[in-house]
């Protein structure tokens, strides 16, 4: 028998607090979020309209949503969708699911992305620090000699949906990003993306080229530029040979392999791959600080998203690579989320 809006929001509510031991917020959120999927409504029209019957399709639909739910499949997964820095993005298993803790990340990038002409280098450290004075003269001839702003390039290395590449390159439509990843689903919904979010309403600019990979990788593939932004499948550098950057950015995997964390929640759903590096979690990290050293131009950043309990170890491995102005940002926890450096 069909039930109300107002039936569902209170029965199921409890169904997922003690199925998935979710606060009672929570829960009623996410079942709300389920019936606007199913009725393609908003949240305004769910409260307006308590009394309204789900017909026997509308029905079928959300008990099957809501069990996909109740069995811990994430929400993303099941709407196919999640929001990050103000943006709709279309997220499928292959991809992780953008969470909001990295939404600092993408804040820090755009904190080293000068305006246009208008940048001082000592502006890109952060607030309250002072670069050594040996990075900040080659940062100044870094902007004399390449004319920061203009031209500026950034790569998102490991970009899964293309979250943090796509929300720097909407909130930049003057510099250029290039987006990389070892998958190539996790590529097709990037490129998805890319397409709804930075094109809209006018005709894509999109466009594809032949590039040759290493032996590994294959024999020959094409990248896409969709708007000012550049994806390829690439297994962190190894099809960026020759390139360099002003800033480097990733979310790559930091959990440590044997971590319980991986058989719980959401993690359980999401691909392994993009989680999980090493015994310590930092095998990818290290591969990361070793190799941007060689695609970062004098006076280029690279900052990475890492576990809650790894800002110190971080650090220690941006220090002992030469890296400049080695810091910790936290996100609204409190908690040290990104750490970077510079290339002096």
């Amino acid at each position: 028998m069909s039930s109300s809006i107002q039936d569902i929001l209170r029965n199921d509510s409890k169904r997922l607090e003690t199925a998935l031991n979710l606060d009672a917020g929570s829960a009623r959120i996410e079942v709300q979020c389920l019936l606007q999927a199913v009725l393609q409504v908003n949240r305004a029209y769910l409260l307006t309209h308590p009394e309204q019957i789900l017909d026997v399709g509308q029905q079928a639909y959300y008990a099957a949503l809501l069990e996909r739910r109740l069995r811990g499949e994430p929400l993303a997964y099941i709407l196919g969708e999640r929001e990050f820095y103000g943006l709709n993005f279309i997220v499928t298993p292959a991809t992780l699911i953008p969470r909001a803790d990295t939404e600092l990340l993408v804040e820090v990038a755009l904190q080293r992305i000068p305006s246009p002409g208008l940048a001082s280098p000592l502006s890109l450290y952060p607030q309250g620090a002072s670069p050594p004075r040996a990075a900040a003269k080659l940062l100044a001839l870094a902007r004399r000699e390449r004319g920061w702003g203009r031209g500026f390039r950034v790569l998102d290395l490991g970009t899964g949906s293309g979250a943090i590449a796509l929300s720097i390159a909407h909130a930049r439509p003057d510099i250029e990003v290039t987006a990389v990843d070892a998958s190539q689903e996790a590529l097709e919904v990037a490129r998805e993306n890319a397409r709804r979010l930075l094109v809209q309403h006018e005709p894509a600019h999109i466009s594809t080229k032949p590039l040759a990979l290493s032996d590994v990788e294959g024999s020959m593939r094409t990248d896409s530029v969709i708007g000012n932004v550049r994806l390829l499948r690439s297994d962190w550098f190894a099809a960026l040979q020759g390139e360099r950057f002003d800033l480097i950015v990733s979310n790559p995997p930091y959990i440590a392999a044997n971590d319980a964390h991986l058989a719980q929640g959401d993690l359980r759903f999401e691909p392994r791959g993009a989680l999980a590096s090493g015994t310590d979690g930092l095998d990818d990290i290290r591969r990361i600080v070793a190799g941007a050293k060689e695609h970062l131009h004098a006076g280029g950043w690279l900052l990475f998203e890492h576990g809650y309990d790894q800002a110190g170890r971080a650090r220690e491995l941006l220090s002992a690579a030469g890296y400049a102005g080695v810091f910790s940002a936290c996100d609204l926890a409190g908690i040290e989320r990104v750490s970077g450096g510079a290339i002096p």
